[in-house]
């Protein structure tokens, strides 16, 4: 803390000193973890607390927006929303979030504004949501919050800024506003806070200029990590533009590989699970790892095609296997053909893979050799992993780290191999390669809890598989393991759990017991620590468009839903 601390030197004292302010400690979903001071909140890696943003509106729809005062170590000379700081750890502002957040407000807006204690008392308030971001300012400072969005309407308002805290204010109309929140115009040579255009077209855009009839969100939305240029352009655009300008091209690639097979029937099988849509995450993957850790070339999409291909294999093999009827929203292979075909299926699907691989003219011969060795490494671990999960279904009890161990192998290993083999055939070194490896090794991870989470949280028509499918299966998901671990009743939850079928209600109170126990929040935090260690290993590869796309990809699996 002593390097913290001497980070404040040269900084204005009263903005220093209200670094030593306790703020409130959360998780990704609001739940309060302690306190600890502003400073350490904010500075190098900092720590997720609790925010509010603030914007008052008067009679004509106009907004006030502030610019901070260059004088703030934290985003200094940026236009916000009307105020934004934090609510304390203190008595009022440290219970109930939404409460805590309006009692913060009402002590910060004359310390901001200027404004009475009486008037910023007699202004009403109301919480419209929340959400999750982090955004770095430089290399030492950092906002990473939980924030809470909160709306007002004011006929009129007697401003005296505090010169400490704001540089400038204005009113602005609708028409500014969108120019503000697009970038465009004056705005576009202008500083915009990130964390105001995420709140604007996430919880105003529809409902302006009826800003005090907006329903509250329930739940936070979650942004993960963003650009501190943001304009509007939504999170996840890069990636899904990416994904779309490469779709194309690799499903040709998959098609074409697989009329290699010309008996009718067996090729009409091969393709059904490939007329579901999607986008592709997999068979692109590599493309984009060998954009962002140097060049890219056909080889690449003959590379995806060939894991898109084996990951369909596995799919059509696991339906047999558990006896899921849908997939993607279609009948699973087994059910729109017969187990045996769908059986034959997936073989010639393994072996189609690996042929396209040998016979591309984009991949070097001592490349070649790494990818068939790290492709058959990947099958082998896929197999064991789903023998592995299988087996858990007879066991009385599986340890977290076996569940793991077991996804690792089962879902992880698929986005290991395409990020590893991506690098290694654009020619990055071995410890590019390696990173790249353990980045899709901690994206998989992510990935596969999210996937429990779904699964559970989600519904049927959604998901396009039955929804609460592991919980009658009995899978034993780290939900399940929390939960049967933990040593509560859970009447609802043991009941349905391994039953095969049970009616709804049943399902719903299972769920909901899962909800009251903890065991779907704990899931949820460990997907956002290996969500946060798959970011870490981006950090070798610098900062490019390329990169941009592969950090988007990391926060995809936060709220994906395909």
């Amino acid at each position: 803390m002593a390097d913290a601390k001497g980070a404040l030197s040269g900084h204005d004292g009263i903005q220093a000193e209200m670094m030593d302010e306790r703020c409130i400690l959360v998780d990704s979903d609001d739940s309060v973890l302690g306190s600890e001071s502003k400073l350490t909140c904010h500075y190098r890696e900092g720590l997720l607390h609790r925010a509010f943003s603030v914007l008052i509106f008067d009679s004509e729809d106009r907004l006030l927006i502030q610019q901070r005062s260059t004088e703030k170590i934290t985003f200094p000379g940026m236009w916000a929303n009307s105020c934004c700081s934090h609510p304390l750890d203190i008595d009022g502002e440290n219970g109930d979030p939404a409460q805590g957040c309006i009692n913060a407000a009402i002590r910060k807006l004359p310390q901001e504004l200027g404004i009475s204690q009486e008037v910023a008392s007699s202004i009403d308030f109301k919480h419209i949501g929340s959400f999750q971001y982090e955004c770095r300012w430089d290399d030492e400072w950092l906002e990473n919050e939980v924030d809470h969005v909160l709306v007002a309407r004011v006929q009129s308002l007697e401003l005296s800024p505090n010169s400490n805290e704001i540089s400038d204010y204005m009113w602005v109309d609708a028409n500014e506003i969108v120019e503000i929140i697009d970038g465009t115009g004056r705005w576009e040579s202008e500083l915009v806070a990130p964390w105001f255009r995420l709140l604007w077209r996430e919880f105003l855009a529809e409902g302006y200029p009826n800003v005090m009839e907006i329903e509250e969100r329930s739940g936070v939305v979650k942004f993960g990590r963003v650009d501190i240029h943001a304009t509007s352009t939504p999170p996840g655009t890069s990636l899904m533009n990416a994904l779309k300008s490469h779709r194309d091209d690799v499903e040709s690639e998959i098609m074409r590989s697989l009329s290699k097979i010309k008996q009718e029937r067996l090729h009409g099988a091969m393709k059904h699970l490939f007329t579901g849509g999607g986008k592709r995450l997999r068979a692109i993957l590599p493309k984009l790892v060998g954009d962002a850790v140097g060049s890219s070339n056909p080889g690449h999409n003959t590379l995806g095609a060939s894991i898109e291909i084996i990951h369909n294999f596995t799919l059509v093999h696991d339906d047999i296997m558990d006896q899921d009827p849908i997939r993607r929203g279609l009948d699973a292979v087994h059910v729109a053909y017969d187990d045996a075909t769908a059986i034959n299926a997936g073989d010639a699907m393994l072996a189609v893979a690996f042929e396209i691989l040998a016979e591309s003219e984009d991949i070097e011969a001592d490349v070649l050799v790494f990818l068939v060795k790290s492709i058959g490494e990947m099958v082998r671990r896929v197999a064991e992993g789903q023998m592995i999960d299988m087996e858990f279904e007879k066991r009385d009890k599986v340890s977290e780290d076996e569940y793991i161990e077991m996804i690792a192998g089962k879902t992880s290993a698929m986005f290991e191999t395409c990020a590893m083999t991506g690098a290694k055939l654009s020619g990055a070194s071995d410890k590019v390669v390696k990173s790249m490896a353990e980045w899709g090794l901690n994206m998989g991870l992510c990935f596969q809890l999210m996937d429990d989470l779904i699964d559970i949280t989600g519904d049927t028509e959604t998901l396009g598989k039955p929804a609460g499918s592991d919980i009658l299966q009995g899978k034993r998901t780290l939900i399940a393991i929390h939960a049967l671990e933990s040593g509560n009743e859970l009447p609802s939850f043991k009941k349905a759990y391994g039953s095969g079928e049970c009616d709804s209600d049943l399902l719903a109170d299972a769920v909901q017991e899962l909800y009251d126990n903890g065991s779907i929040e704990y899931a949820r935090d460990r997907a956002m620590f290996h969500h946060s260690k798959a970011h870490s290993c981006l950090d070798i590869l610098g900062e490019s468009h390329s990169v941009k796309i592969l950090r988007e990809m990391t926060d995809y699996q936060l709220v994906r839903i395909n």
